[in-house]
């Protein structure tokens, strides 16, 4: 394909006299005279050695990077970082996740306009670099396709990386011995893949499948087979198709999308991340998306799929009936979505889901639309004097809808996670811990520790946990996160002290701190900022820029 309409960004990049600098350059790496007519094709490689997640996707690119050449392009392969959740979970290390997607956004616009990629593959598969991913693609607005590292096997006993947190939990409690907690280290993470349940990485999968930036059942397929290889080739061919005929991001990306979006999250049961990340996204695209449009989406979509972490089954249990399309299916025949939307196949959603077959009799996995786990979200926007510019609740309805109790604050996650395991948290309380938003922390941590370890002690039904930072994927139990505007910037939740009467009502989307608002007013008046980071770190330049969780903490 040499078609100049096809090589809009490369052609200035090596074609002309002047270009013979270039072109000596992109000799040395592998470039021959008939490279340099063809389309190039940038393919973005989050592959490290850091975490499971990402450990395979070497080879991946190479797989697409051999579609893009079959079809006819000249494909590059180049790399980006990523930051493993799952390990720096806990740790002041965790701080640099939600920043580590800005740097692989940024990252991935720099070499794809830097160096006159005609269109690229972005392949991620850990929680920030998926949307990191997808908001370089709205970013540069050039042909592209998102490629799912793929979800990890389970492990021994169905375990995955969450039965190791709650294992602690349970530890601390007395009914997992040292020797069964070793079992389970050593046997849950059996090899590659994304963590297994509907947490974040899989949930933002099969979100940006629905929004159209994925092939056709690229979010249902384990890491490790032949079927992701081949995603990864068809990928890298289907660049090329879409700039023959001239389909961009920006025809993708629309309002309608969004919502497709959203509504397959939901129906998925999936993270409270992907509201964080589907506003970001939503920016980077131009595309205007708030809080209240999950609370409006969430009000006609039920919880359809019983999967973990409220739920009893894995990912790769889901893809073993078809994956997410007979769902998504479902859901388009109800009218719950918008069938005219493009995708990167060159078709409409309606057009790519025409054929799908319904998931096979018996199967118990993905209930009907007349037998929902949940009749709406579980995914709720609470608001309130505590929170007036919003906070995400994830009530699957197994822990109630309600929640009255005392607060206990902490100014930390290690010290919540220290008296949770040491007994010091006991039914009836909530959980505060704070200065852990997009400034405060900075970066906005994940809190996967205390809540694991609350479901581990036996207090899932009887705590409730509530934090300016964020929740895992694999969070479940009582908790709201996100809570805006955060302590750090002088919300509400900086003025809590222990003892003050909290309640979270998921029904009536409020959540509520007791106190008369003349009391509040003046804890407020004497609240004084905390001191930041070290200026010029990137820890110290992300607390500067970031926004408010409810804008998507993006960075301005």
């Amino acid at each position: 394909m040499s078609d100049q309409r096809s090589r809009r960004y490369s052609s200035p990049v090596v074609d002309g006299v002047t270009r013979t600098p270039s072109r000596a350059m992109l000799r040395a790496v592998g470039f021959t005279d008939a490279d340099f007519g063809k389309p190039q094709v940038g393919i973005a490689s989050t592959w490290a050695e850091l975490t499971p997640c990402n450990m395979h996707i070497d080879g991946l690119a190479r797989e697409a990077a051999a579609g893009a050449n079959a079809a006819g392009g000249k494909a590059v392969i180049f790399n980006t970082i990523t930051v493993s959740d799952g390990i720096s979970m806990g740790t002041p290390g965790m701080r640099y996740s939600l920043v580590s997607r800005e740097i692989i956004a940024d990252s991935i616009e720099a070499v794809v306009a830097g160096e006159g990629f005609d269109g690229f593959v972005a392949i991620g598969g850990c929680d920030k670099n998926m949307p990191g991913c997808v908001m370089a693609m709205a970013r540069l607005d050039r042909p592209a396709v998102f490629v799912y590292g793929g979800t990890i096997r389970p492990g021994a006993k169905r375990r995955d990386i969450v039965s190791v947190f709650e294992a602690v939990g349970g530890h601390a409690r007395g009914t997992v011995s040292d020797a069964e907690l070793g079992e389970v280290e050593r046997t849950a993470i059996p090899g590659p893949g994304s963590c297994g349940g509907m947490y974040t990485a899989n949930t933002m999968a099969s979100a940006i499948e629905a929004l159209g930036l994925s092939l056709p059942n690229s979010s249902a397929q384990e890491a490790v087979g032949d079927a992701k290889a081949e995603d990864c080739r068809r990928a890298g061919a289907a660049v090329l198709e879409l700039l023959a005929k001239g389909i961009k991001p920006s025809d993708i990306l629309t309002r309608e999308a969004f919502e497709n979006a959203i509504t397959v999250t939901i129906a998925l049961g999936g993270s409270t991340n992907a509201v964080l990340h589907m506003l970001g996204i939503a920016d980077a695209a131009g595309v205007p998306l708030e809080l209240d449009d999950f609370t409006r989406i969430g009000a006609r979509v039920p919880v359809l799929a019983d999967l973990k972490p409220s739920g009893r089954y894995l990912m790769s249990e889901l893809i073993e009936i078809g994956g997410i399309r007979p769902l998504m299916k479902t859901l388009l025949d109800a009218g719950l979505l918008h069938g005219g939307c493009l995708t990167v196949s060159g078709r409409t959603l309606g057009e790519d889901l025409a054929d799908v077959a319904p998931y096979p009799a018996g199967q118990d996995i993905v209930r009907s639309l007349d037998n929902p786990i949940k009749p709406d979200s579980h995914l709720v926007i609470l608001k309130g004097n505590l929170a007036p510019a919003g906070a995400v609740a994830k009530i699957s309805g197994k822990e109630g809808e309600r929640f009255v109790g005392r607060a206990r604050v902490f100014g930390s996650e290690q010290d919540a996670l220290q008296a949770i395991l040491a007994g010091g948290i006991v039914a009836g309380d909530v959980v505060v811990i704070r200065y852990l938003g997009p400034k405060g922390a900075p970066g906005m941590p994940e809190m996967l520790s205390p809540t694991g370890a609350i479901i581990g002690r036996g207090l899932g039904d009887s705590v409730a946990l509530i934090t300016d930072g964020r929740f895992s994927g694999g969070s479940h139990g009582f908790v709201v996160g996100h809570v805006a505007p955060e302590a750090a910037a002088g919300g509400p939740i900086a003025a809590v002290e222990d003892g003050d009467e909290i309640e979270i009502d998921a029904r009536r989307r409020e959540i509520t701190l007791r106190i008369d608002p003349a009391e509040l007013e003046k804890r407020l008046a004497h609240w004084r900022p905390p001191a930041g980071e070290k200026p010029g770190t990137v820890l110290g330049k992300y607390g500067r820029l970031v926004s408010c969780a409810s804008r998507g903490a993006v960075l301005s």
